[in-house]
C-alpha cells in the first residue's frame, strides 16, 4: 500500500481490499456509534462539564465521557479492576468494533494485529502517582506506575481479548491514527495479517486541561475512544480505505498550511457528492490552516471537534468513525479525512463505498 494517493480499492468488485468491518466509540456524546452520530448529526456543541483546578478559584473546562445509564459488563473483567478511564473507553470501542468477532480474536494468533494511539496517555495516574511523590515520598504507591506508562491501555485490550497478537502503541498528535490505519492497511494487503484492529484513546484530568490553557484559553478538551476494525476481502457493497498520504511534518520550511496542502495534492481527485470530514473545531484562532488549505472545496462537510471538542489521539478515530458510518448509510460515494494535528502534522485519508 502506497501512502501517497493510496488505492487498495481500484479493481473490480471481487480484488482484495481493506475493508472497514466495524465501527465503535466512547464520546462525550456518550457510548456507542449511535450516541456519536446522534450528536454529529444535531450538530450543537454539546455542553461542557467544569473541572475542579486544585490550588484556584476557577474550575477548567472539558467535555467528558458520560456515565452509562448502565455500566458495561466488560468494565468488570479482572484486567480492567485497576484500570484507568482511558482503558475503559478503548475496551468499550474496541469491543463495540470487533462485534460478534471479539471471541474469535484469540484464534487468529499472529494474524491478528492491534494498533493503539495516545497522545496524553494514562493522565489520572500519572497526575496521581508524581502528586504522592511530591508530597510524600516514602508512601507513593509503586503499584500506580504501570498505569503511567503509554503502552498499559493496548497490553489490558491484548488481555481482554486473550490475544498475543501484536500489538503496537503509536505516541502521537491526532494525526496517528490515520498514520496506524495507512501500516495496518500495508500489514492486511501484503498478507502479514488477516485483521487488525486500530484503536485511539484519551483520558482527561485537571493537569492536561490545565495545561493545553497554555495552547489555547478557548480550546475544549475531550476525552474518549475510537475504534476501527479493518480486514481483507471483496471491496463489493464496503466501505474500504482507498488512500492515506504522507503525514507531512509542520517545519520552517514546512509551515501547516503548506503541510495540509501538499497533503491535499497527494489524495486522488474528488468525486461529486464527495464528504470532507475535517478537524476544525469552531475557533478562527485554530482552524485557519484547514479553511485555507480546503477554501476549494465545495460539496460536504463534517467537522466532528465543533460538537465533540478537542479529543487529541482520539480526535481523528471519531473522524474516522463518522465518516464511515455516514457512507455506509449510503450519503455519499466517499470521504476525506482531513487531520491537521496540534502542533506536529497534516495527514488525511480517503474511504469509498465499494
Amino acid at each position: 500500500m502506497n501512502h501517497q494517493a493510496a488505492n487498495p480499492c481500484v479493481g473490480d468488485a471481487q480484488e482484495q481490499a481493506v475493508i472497514v468491518a466495524g465501527l465503535g466509540a466512547v464520546s462525550p456524546a456518550g457510548w456507542g456509534v449511535p450516541a456519536l452520530m446522534s450528536a454529529l448529526e444535531a450538530g450543537a456543541p454539546l455542553p461542557v462539564r467544569e473541572i475542579a483546578w486544585p490550588g484556584h478559584d476557577r474550575r477548567l473546562k472539558a467535555r467528558t465521557v458520560p456515565v452509562p445509564n448502565q455500566r458495561p459488563a466488560i468494565l468488570a473483567h479482572p484486567r480492567l479492576r485497576r484500570a484507568s478511564p482511558i482503558t475503559g473507553h478503548a475496551v468499550a470501542a474496541a469491543l463495540e468494533a470487533l462485534g460478534d468477532d471479539a471471541s474469535k480474536i484469540k484464534d487468529l494468533g499472529a494474524r491478528f494485529g492491534i494498533l493503539f494511539c495516545v497522545m496524553a496517555g494514562g493522565m489520572s495516574y500519572s497526575r496521581r502517582f508524581f502528586d504522592e511523590v511530591l508530597r510524600q515520598p516514602g508512601l507513593a504507591s509503586p503499584l500506580l506506575f504501570p498505569e503511567t506508562v503509554f503502552n498499559a491501555p493496548a497490553s489490558h485490550l491484548s488481555a481482554v481479548l486473550e490475544t498475543t497478537a501484536l500489538n503496537y502503541t503509536f505516541v502521537t498528535d491526532a494525526g496517528g491514527f490515520l498514520q496506524a490505519a495507512g501500516e495496518a492497511g500495508h500489514w492486511l494487503l501484503s498478507g502479514k495479517m488477516d485483521a487488525c484492529l486500530v484503536v485511539a484513546a484519551e483520558e482527561l484530568d485537571w493537569s492536561l486541561a490545565c495545561g493545553f490553557r497554555h495552547y489555547s484559553r478557548q480550546l475544549i478538551l475531550a476525552e474518549g475512544a475510537g475504534a476501527v476494525y479493518l480486514k481483507r476481502g471483496s471491496r463489493r457493497g464496503q466501505v474500504c480505505l482507498d488512500a492515506v498520504t504522507h503525514a507531512r511534518p509542520f517545519s520552517r520550511r514546512q509551515p501547516p498550511v503548506a503541510a495540509l496542502a501538499a497533503v491535499r495534492n497527494d489524495l486522488p481527485s474528488a468525486q461529486p457528492g464527495e464528504l470532507l470530514c475535517d478537524s476544525r473545531q469552531g475557533l478562527d484562532s485554530l482552524d485557519g490552516v484547514e479553511k485555507a488549505a480546503w477554501a476549494h472545496w465545495k460539496s460536504a462537510r463534517l467537522s466532528p471537534k465543533i460538537v465533540l471538542g478537542e479529543g487529541l489521539a482520539a480526535a481523528s478515530a471519531w473522524q474516522w468513525v463518522a465518516a464511515a458510518a455516514v457512507l455506509r448509510a449510503g450519503r455519499h460515494p466517499a470521504a476525506v479525512i482531513s487531520a491537521c494535528g496540534p502542533n506536529q502534522q497534516a495527514i488525511a485519508a480517503r474511504l469509498v463505498r465499494g
